[in-house]
């Protein structure tokens, strides 16, 4: 069995939740998982509970709230009655209250930086903040897959996250890292209060793994896989303290944990952000 690696969350986006997977996780030392309460066709809770009871008190746990089942499709709310009572089935439906509860893409609720937006997000943050305070969950945090709009609508009196959560890696362009960042500073959020998902765009088998080589972002990265190389790289794509990966092969989990050995280039990486300011903004940084 391998030590901690409480650098490493396992994901569960895309995952069948196959007991074997959360054995395997644990036996590598990776205790924390993610998931959310639309994942599995809004089943996540349950199917752990059912598969993995058992499992779960050895397992520091964050799911999301924010997104509901619809008649056609999933909805969108950021309606502070509706998130707290969310908060609370989750802890009915995996039977214990989880470590950390995300609001999970607030940014899909909210229009322009105006005054309503702003006081929108804040009344959906002291939603959370509120089930925090009740025993709800431990704690609680924002994912956001696109950061940009919350940028102008968060200010000093916004309810603070514990954590918050964005896209990284090579693949995010320079507005949501530029982004992730402002948010961070905003809410006084240092590195380690930082996570970072869907670090390869996808899919390690998307064909831009084979057209690049992320290796050169490491020092002395020839010992290391493509794969490991893009992996360690997200850490710095923004400053990220803790990274949420998904999977559903224990083995390819054991891969990346070797890629965090990896020491990365940091006057590599610092050319790779000048270069995509540059790109987006068509001037030079």
């Amino acid at each position: 069995m391998r030590g901690l690696h409480p650098r490493v969350v396992l994901g569960l986006h895309r995952s069948r939740h196959e007991r074997r997977l959360l054995t395997g996780a644990l036996d590598l030392g990776v205790t924390s998982i993610d998931t959310s309460t639309n994942y599995l066709g809004f089943h996540s809770h349950t199917v752990l509970a059912r598969t993995a009871g058992d499992l779960l008190p050895r397992l520091t746990v964050s799911t999301k709230v924010g997104y509901f089942p619809g008649r056609e499709r999933a909805e969108h709310s950021l309606d502070p009655v509706r998130l707290y009572e969310a908060v609370e089935h989750v802890a009915r439906n995996l039977g214990r209250e989880p470590d950390l509860v995300f609001l999970h893409n607030p940014e899909h609720s909210l229009g322009d930086a105006s005054a309503h937006g702003r006081d929108v997000l804040a009344q959906a943050c002291a939603a959370l903040d509120d089930t925090t305070s009740k025993g709800l969950c431990g704690a609680w945090g924002v994912a956001s897959w696109d950061p940009s709009p919350l940028v102008g609508l968060v200010d000093p009196t916004t309810p603070k996250p514990s954590v918050l959560m964005t896209r990284a890696g090579l693949p995010v362009g320079a507005r949501t890292l530029d982004a992730a960042e402002a948010l961070a500073v905003v809410w006084d959020l240092d590195g380690s209060r930082l996570w970072g998902m869907s670090p390869f765009g996808g899919s390690t088998g998307d064909p831009v793994w084979d057209r690049i080589d992320p290796r050169i972002f490491l020092r002395g990265g020839e010992g290391f896989s493509r794969v490991q190389a893009a992996f360690r790289t997200s850490y710095c794509l923004p400053g990220v303290g803790t990274m949420a990966v998904g999977t559903d092969d224990p083995a390819h989990l054991d891969e990346l944990l070797d890629a965090l050995a990896a020491e990365p280039d940091e006057r590599t990486i610092h050319e790779y952000r000048t270069l995509l300011r540059e790109r987006s903004t068509g001037q030079p940084a």
